[in-house]
Parts: structure tokens; sequence; C-alpha cells
């Protein structure tokens, strides 16, 4: 059973990614994507992975070393509850990057290949569009839809 919840781990994600990354101007993609949300499907099946091995979990977390994590995702239920763990962080960084990406303007040319380097490492995305994001940042203007911190109303 654990085996067929790590495979549809990534499987409750994907539908996100593929938005952001396929479909990036469509008004629902940018909803979808402001919305945490969207890890909820990821988290029920982390609970769902992670309760039978709770408490090596805890182990694992409240006094971390190499050893301790080891044991922990030798467990077919621990490795699958990391690997949730893993997938719910990516997706939150992967909209972290679509929504940022979209107030700046950046070129879905651009941002995709960004969304897919970090749904496969997702340090290295981060990192990518961070580096992309200081390049450019100071050329490129917000989209009209996002609201101007120094337009009207501001304080």
């Amino acid at each position: 059973m654990t085996g067929a919840l790590f495979e549809v781990t990534f499987l409750a994600a994907a539908p996100f990614w593929l938005l952001m990354i396929f479909a990036p101007g469509w008004h629902l993609t940018r909803r979808v994507a402001a919305s945490p949300l969207t890890v909820l499907p990821v988290l029920t099946l982390w609970a769902v992975m992670a309760v039978p091995v709770l408490p090596e979990l805890w182990a694992a977390v409240s006094s971390p070393d190499i050893d301790t994590f080891r044991e922990l995702t030798a467990l077919a239920n621990g490795a699958g509850a990391v690997w949730a763990q893993i997938i719910a962080w990516d997706l939150l960084i992967g909209q972290w990057i679509f929504l940022r990406s979209r107030r700046l303007g950046l070129s879905p040319l651009v941002s995709g290949p960004l969304l897919v380097l970090t749904v496969l490492l997702s340090p290295v995305g981060w990192m990518a569009f961070l580096v992309i994001r200081m390049a450019v940042g100071s050329r490129l203007r917000p989209e009209p839809s996002a609201p101007d911190p120094g337009g009207p109303g501001a304080r």
C-alpha cells in the first residue's frame, strides 16, 4: 500500500505544476497558484504514511542525526512521508516562483523551464530564479493587474 501512496504523491501535485508550466496566462492558474491549499492532497498522503511511523518520525526531527534519519527512511512509510513532505515543499516553492515571475512580468518561456527545474531539483530551481530575478528584476515591470505599492491609496 505504501508503494502506491508513494506513487500517487507526485500525481496529487502534478495538475498544479502542469497549470503553472503550460497555462501560465490562464486566469484560473493564478488563483490556484495563490492558494496554499494546493498542498492539502499531498499533506493528506503525508499523514497517512506518517502516522504509522510517528515515533520514528518524531525521533528523527526532535533529535536529528544521520543515523536516526537513515533508520526512518529505511521504513517504507518513513521514506513515503519524507517524499510527500518534499513534494509539498517543492510545490509551495514552485507557486512562489510562479507568482513572483508573473509579478515581474517574466516571460513564460523563462519561468516554465525554471518551474521544471524546480519540480526536479527545487533548491537549484529556486536559486536559478533568484539569480534571474536579481539580474533582470530591476528592468522588468509588474503586470498591470499587480497592485502598485506607490499608486493611489498607498500610505
